[in-house]
Order: C-alpha cells, then sequence, then structure tokens
C-alpha cells in the first residue's frame, strides 16, 4: 500500500470520527430550532422545516441566562485566579528543585485527580459547614475548584518550565538578579504561553462545574448556569427545544474559545514534550 493511498484511509477515518463524536453536538443545535410536534417526529427531521429562532430569546428572559452565566464566569475567573496565584510558583519550584521525593509527592497529589468530585464533594460540604465558609457559596466552590485543578495545573505548567533552559538564570544571576528577579524577568515570560493555556484549560473545567455548585449554593440568584440547566429536568420533562436552546448558549462561547485558541492550546500542552 503506497503512502499516498494510507494517508487517504487515515484522513477518512479521521473525518468520519470527527462526525460521529460533533454529531450530538449538531443535535444540539438542530433540536433548539425545532417546534413542539418535530421534536417527537418519526422519523426525525435532520434540519427543522421552520426554525424556531424565537426560543432563543425566550429561554434567556424567562430563565434568567444572564445571572447565570455571569456567576458561572465569577467562579471559573476566580478558580483561575487562586490556582494561578498558587500554582505558578508551587509548579516553579518542583521543576527547579527535582528528586525522587518530588516525583513521589507529584505522583501522589495527581492520584487527587483519580478521586471524582461527587465523593470529594460531603467531607468538603462538611468541612466548609463546620469553618461558616457556606455563608459566602461562591467563595466555596472557587475554593473548593481549586483544591480539585490544582494538581492538573501544577503538572502541566512544570513541565513548562522544566522547557525554559537553567542556564538562563544563572546567567541572570552572575549578572546581579536575584532568584525572585530571575523568575520574574527571564522565567515567567518564556513560560507564559503555558501557564495562559494551562488557565483556559481549568477555565473551561471551571465554567462547566457542577456538583460543588448544585451542593453548596443554595440561593438562585447565585447559582452557575450548569445549575439552571438542571433545573429543566422533572419527571415529565418535553420541552426539549427549550433545553437545547439553553445548552445552545451556555456551550457556544466556551467551544468558541477553544477554537480560536485551539493552536496555541495544542503549542502549550506540547510545550514541555522536548525536555
Amino acid at each position: 500500500m503506497s503512502e499516498t493511498i494510507r494517508n487517504r484511509m487515515m484522513l477518512v477515518i479521521a473525518i468520519l470520527m470527527a462526525a460521529i463524536y460533533l454529531f450530538p453536538l449538531y443535535w444540539m443545535y438542530i433540536t433548539a430550532l425545532k417546534g413542539g410536534s418535530e421534536m417527537f417526529a418519526t422519523p426525525p427531521s435532520f434540519w427543522p422545516a421552520e426554525p424556531q429562532w424565537g426560543t432563543f430569546s425566550y429561554v434567556w428572559e424567562s430563565r434568567g441566562m444572564g445571572r447565570y452565566l455571569w456567576n458561572s464566569v465569577v467562579i471559573a475567573v476566580g478558580a483561575v485566579t487562586l490556582i494561578t496565584v498558587l500554582g505558578v510558583g508551587c509548579a516553579y519550584v518542583l521543576a527547579r528543585y527535582r528528586n525522587v521525593w518530588v516525583d513521589i509527592g507529584l505522583f501522589l497529589i495527581l492520584m487527587l485527580q483519580v478521586l471524582p468530585a461527587s465523593l470529594m464533594v460531603t467531607p468538603i460540604f462538611v468541612g466548609f459547614s463546620q469553618l461558616g465558609m457556606l455563608d459566602y457559596p461562591r467563595l466555596a466552590v472557587i475554593i473548593a475548584i481549586a483544591a480539585k485543578s490544582m494538581p492538573f495545573f501544577v503538572v502541566l505548567v512544570r513541565a513548562t518550565f522544566m522547557a525554559v533552559p537553567m542556564e538562563l538564570e544563572e546567567a541572570a544571576l552572575v549578572d546581579g538578579n536575584s532568584r525572585v528577579g530571575a523568575f520574574f524577568t527571564i522565567v515567567l515570560p518564556l513560560a507564559r504561553n503555558g501557564i495562559l493555556v494551562s488557565a483556559i484549560l481549568i477555565f473551561m473545567q471551571a465554567f462547566g462545574e457542577f456538583v460543588y455548585s448544585k451542593s453548596m449554593i443554595q440561593a438562585a440568584e447565585l447559582q452557575p448556569a450548569s445549575v439552571g440547566l438542571n433545573s429543566f429536568m422533572g419527571p415529565n420533562t418535553n420541552e426539549w427545544n427549550n433545553i437545547m436552546a439553553y445548552a445552545t448558549m451556555y456551550v457556544t462561547p466556551i467551544l468558541a474559545i477553544f477554537v480560536l485558541l485551539q493552536r496555541r492550546i495544542v503549542s502549550g500542552l506540547t510545550s514541555g514534550a522536548l525536555k
């Protein structure tokens, strides 16, 4: 088999896999545009006969989408800020002072990623309740997300710092710079791409967080969009076009961010691959 034929076959397979992966997303968008009877038609239609564009404005106004999305942004930005401030220094130290104990510590930290949020939410809820932090529910959710996502951020950023040559720091120290000064003037600018990409990935996770928000935030005016979407669900749910319209407005901004920054995300994830 020639290389050209093999490449074409791989391209066809890749297109088929992408189509299978993206089909639920396509179905979400077209279901949001369907009317009540068309949603339950058999066989189903793959494009609405009369698109119902008014569904989006109805859901936005009736469900208070603006408030929900704002709360999601506040929680996500708060979590990213906390993780970045604390995680960058931790990742730098783990990248520069390497030994077997650091590797063991990293392994133990990464084991926390194995634990699902649904398992951790009960002890975290009890602990926050004892400390009185549930009086500030959004702050409690931000801290819980930061605790869960910090290992992921540290590992990614550590790889970025490891890709920055230590000789540059040593040259700065010889020139009279302090260790802190060399970090801020030499290392941090060179690692900013990896840090930015890691922060974007954490933002995407925090923007869609549900378990902690559902458990800790009882006031509807403070709940994020993920909890707002759950409010549609019930034993007799049949307004699937409204649910899909809500999901469309919720998911599309994140998809847009990912598409616009996909090259930077890939380059940032592979920045430490050669080290």
